[in-house]
């Protein structure tokens, strides 16, 4: 937007607006690049493609959000491999383990192609800031968990929970780690600070016993697990079903 301000004027007065004109300057492929800007960047430009495009793992699938009802196999992927790599981070500061992992549907913001993953597919999957937090929850709130994904009936990423549910959507089994659901024990949830802080509508996580902040990055977790397994081939499995 291009601002012109006009101003009237003389010796002994005082100057005043009195008028605001504004004009739209697209900008297209037309514009002509500086190549001395252009120049300047290059070395830049061309440092960070080489990190981004470096391979990490080998997909022996193409995997999308869509691929499952209320389970998928790269969502599975993606809370398996928070879980697996925060897990160590929380149990060397704490002493405990993580219970389990819940994630966000939404927070999927790409498809894993087949063959080779780079350090940008793990940016254009989570190409969000969005930091890995553990909460210790009673049992009544994980029952406000598993009730949220039961009412929501959508493939939201967990581990190490199994939900399963009747035609009518109703819970008949909810385990944590192959363990039924005890209302006075506490259970630490990894998940990330958005929805921590209520995003998705998920208002189960607070009030709380504690919050430990790793300061460890959804996407790093992603790219440090996909330099250590080589290759994935994630699966829709029964962590989250509806029986006929």
């Amino acid at each position: 937007m291009l601002n012109i301000f006009l101003f009237s004027s003389c010796k002994q007065e005082r100057q005043h607006l009195f008028k605001v004109e504004g004009k739209n300057i697209e900008i297209t492929d037309s514009l002509k690049t500086n190549q001395e800007i252009d120049a300047f960047i290059k070395p830049y430009r061309d440092h960070i493609n080489k990190d981004l495009d470096s391979v990490l793992a080998y997909s022996v699938n193409t995997y999308s959000k869509t691929d499952g009802h209320l389970n998928t196999a790269i969502g599975n992927f993606m809370a398996d491999a928070v879980y697996n790599e925060a897990n160590p981070i929380f149990k060397n500061r704490t002493g405990k383990d993580i219970d389990m992992v819940i994630l966000n549907y939404g927070g999927i913001r790409s498809i894993i192609s087949k063959g080779h993953i780079t350090t940008r597919t793990a940016y254009q999957l989570m190409p969000f800031e969005n930091s890995i937090v553990v909460v210790a929850l009673k049992g009544n709130q994980i029952d406000s968990l598993t009730n949220y994904l039961r009412l929501r009936k959508r493939a939201h990423p967990i581990s190490k929970l199994k939900l399963v549910l009747d035609k009518n959507f109703d819970i008949v089994e909810a385990t944590i780690k192959g363990e039924k659901i005890n209302v006075n024990k506490t259970y630490y949830v990894a998940t990330n600070d958005y929805l921590y802080n209520n995003g998705d509508n998920m208002r189960f996580f607070k009030p709380n016993d504690s919050l430990h902040i790793l300061n460890y990055k959804v996407r790093n977790a992603l790219i440090d697990n996909f330099k250590k397994v080589d290759t994935i081939s994630p699966i829709i499995d029964d962590r989250f079903i509806q029986l006929n």
